[in-house]
């Protein structure tokens, strides 16, 4: 008998665990992360959240509204602007939020620190396994127009990064799907943000999680039983 009994099971089921395992490198690169940020004077900010697109590609005012559709707008433009002041964002002529030159050493430093607290906090993990397995589910996501996903995958990968940053940075991206799931599920029952971050638990919240766990569970469909058998185990030993 199948440990799951569906992929909307499976979906609600290794959610938490892809949280709890992303968390627990950030939780062990905090204190180096907060001496790199006051040795270079540099507030980590959306260099840290976003730091697996701004290498990559610029974002518009939008696309941050997309990733952080639960925050306060206006924090997000004090956050945008104290990177601009500071210079490791700079902004196009378009709107556009670029990353200086000055940000990118930053990102560059933040990565190696995450690569070795994922070496400190996983040790003796396939990790090469299971960032393999990840990478197929992310590619495999639907990504919606104007959805979170869309902005920030494919994630940015270093040349040389190894399989602990890898998997780090992957399972990062891919929980944006399951926000985006989430978000069509309540703009779907009519629901704004502010609405469903105050919703009470109750029948309709229960039908809100159902749907969003049907179109979380879509991309694992790319593996077979076995393999999802292996990522959801695999994850639970990293927490």
């Amino acid at each position: 008998m199948p440990k799951f009994r569906d992929m909307l099971e499976y979906a609600a089921e290794i959610a938490p665990v892809i949280g709890a395992a992303h968390v627990n490198v950030h939780a062990a690169a905090a204190r180096a992360v907060a001496e790199l940020s006051e040795a270079s004077d540099v507030t980590p900010g959306l260099l840290s959240d976003l730091r697996f697109v701004l290498p990559l590609r610029p974002l518009s005012r939008r696309d941050l509204a997309a990733v952080l559709r639960y925050g306060d707008p206006a924090e997000h433009a004090a956050a945008a602007g104290e990177h601009l002041r500071e210079g490791t964002l700079t902004e196009d002529a378009g709107g556009l939020l670029l990353l200086t030159a000055k940000g990118a050493e930053f990102v560059r430093r933040l990565y190696e620190l995450h690569e070795t607290a994922a070496g400190q906090v996983w040790p003796g993990a396939d990790l090469p396994g299971l960032a393999a397995l990840v990478g197929r589910v992310l590619d495999a996501a639907e990504r919606l127009p104007g959805g979170a996903l869309d902005v920030v995958a494919p994630p940015y990968e270093p040349d040389g990064a190894g399989p602990g940053l890898l998997l780090f940075n992957r399972l990062a991206v891919l929980r944006y799907h399951r926000a985006d799931a989430h978000a069509a599920a309540w703009t779907a029952a009519g629901l704004s943000a502010s609405e469903i971050v105050g919703l009470a638990d109750g029948p309709l919240r229960s039908r809100i999680e159902a749907e969003t766990n049907r179109l979380a569970g879509q991309p694992y469909g790319v593996l077979n039983a076995d393999e999802r058998a292996a990522l959801y185990e695999g994850l639970l030993r990293l927490v």
